[in-house]
């Protein structure tokens, strides 16, 4: 039973402030180039982000399970425009083991 239990892989827990009633706006995006998930409500957070003439970098912290601060160069190929983002900030679907998945920029201000 204990090899069952560690063998199972462990999935990141939404964070705290998540709102449920966004979670199917999560399930809907879609890697660019390959249509796979770009994962859940619980690899996907808002994040902050810079941009300049080079296009978007987000800042990597705590929140995605890394010991070190530092912000990542967002390739253009995994930005979503299309997506109407109703979270009123960046999103960021990233995972320390695959790098960024896709990515969201801020609603237009």
């Amino acid at each position: 039973m204990t090899f069952a239990l560690s063998s199972t892989p462990l999935h990141a827990l939404p964070p705290d402030n998540a709102d449920p009633s966004l979670a199917p706006w999560f399930k809907s995006l879609k890697q660019p180039g390959t249509g796979a998930e770009c994962c859940s409500i619980a690899d996907c957070r808002t994040a902050e982000v810079r941009r300049d003439s080079q296009g978007y970098e987000v800042k990597i912290d705590q929140k995605w399970h890394v010991s070190t601060i530092f912000w990542l160069r967002v390739p253009a190929e995994r930005i979503l425009d299309e997506h109407r983002n109703p979270t009123g900030g960046a999103v960021l679907c990233y995972t320390p083991e695959a790098g960024i998945l896709c990515f969201v920029p801020p609603p237009e201000s």
